[in-house]
């Protein structure tokens, strides 16, 4: 049947538009960038209900040869990382699509979780990479509020309820607590990024997984990494000069916000409805120092 359509499909494919021509390949772009999690209701940050749809309207694209990722973040969240990256290798197996990760200046933590969902992991020169590790951190204010004749109330049912609270002194057994629950994350880590970069990895597990950061060319050495390059220029090589490369982004309402997964009110809520000036400048104040910790 399609024989017969054939010579028509051959004098018309010149004047189609190159998204209606399967002779042209096409390679979707997700944009994945910024802090991993919830910043405010207002302000949400990199997170499955904001990335979702981009990732299923990325694989729904026809005749997609690959699906590009392109990775800007200093980590945040791990839930939230893993979230995104199983949703992203879930989609790859359904599709089966191959799944390239271009990295930017940053892909580390859950940025390098994220870059992990990939099948190679393409890098700038100047682009940092990995931090496999897990860090957590607060103020504490107990000798202040003493200071300041401020005496704190604090009511709970268990004994742990109140633990590392910012304006007590803190515990050892509390500190021991935190950190097992750490461990715990950071050998999750592992386990992933042993089972997606298998043979690639190379050294000793005590450098690669301790929470340092390289540059790509270091990065690659180690197997974190597979090669120097940038989208334009890999998918050209790969596909061709004519490869179309859409940047696929999320649904808009009618005043061009995104859509995201969960309304502005379920994110507050899950915020446990707070929300503020002071609010959105812990939050800007936490995402600068997430960037500075790679010299950003």
């Amino acid at each position: 049947m399609f024989d017969i359509f054939a010579p028509v499909l051959n004098v018309l494919r010149p004047i189609l538009p190159a998204r209606f021509r399967p002779d042209i390949p096409v390679v979707p772009v997700v944009r994945l960038s910024g802090v991993i999690g919830v910043a405010t209701p207002l302000r949400p940050g990199l997170m499955m209900a904001t990335v979702a749809r981009s990732l299923e309207r990325a694989f729904a694209v026809r005749n997609a040869r690959a699906v590009a990722l392109i990775i800007n973040s200093p980590g945040g969240s791990p839930t939230q990382s893993h979230l995104i990256h199983r949703r992203i290798r879930q989609l790859a197996s359904e599709k089966n699509i191959p799944v390239l990760a271009f990295i930017e200046d940053v892909g580390a933590s859950g940025g390098y979780m994220l870059a992990c969902a990939g099948d190679e992991i393409i890098c700038d020169p100047y682009s940092i990479v990995g931090s496999i590790g897990v860090v957590g951190g607060s103020f504490g204010f107990p000798k202040a509020m003493e200071k300041l004749g401020i005496e704190r109330r604090l009511y709970t049912s268990g004994d742990r309820k109140a633990m590392l609270d910012p304006f007590q002194p803190e515990k050892p057994d509390d500190v021991k607590r935190i950190k097992a629950v750490q461990k715990d994350i950071h050998e999750h880590f592992i386990t992933l990024v042993k089972e997606r970069r298998g043979s690639h990895l190379k050294g000793p597990d005590k450098t690669l997984f301790s929470g340092e950061f390289w540059t790509a060319e270091r990065a690659i050495e180690m197997g974190l990494a597979d090669s120097i390059g940038d989208l334009r220029s890999a998918l050209r090589e790969r596909y061709g000069d004519k490869v179309r490369t859409p940047l696929i982004k999320g649904d808009r309402n009618l005043f061009g916000r995104r859509v995201p997964g969960v309304t502005l009110a379920d994110a507050a809520d899950a915020l446990g409805g707070r929300s503020g000036l002071a609010d959105d400048l812990m939050s800007a104040l936490e995402a600068r120092a997430l960037w500075a910790r790679y010299g950003l």
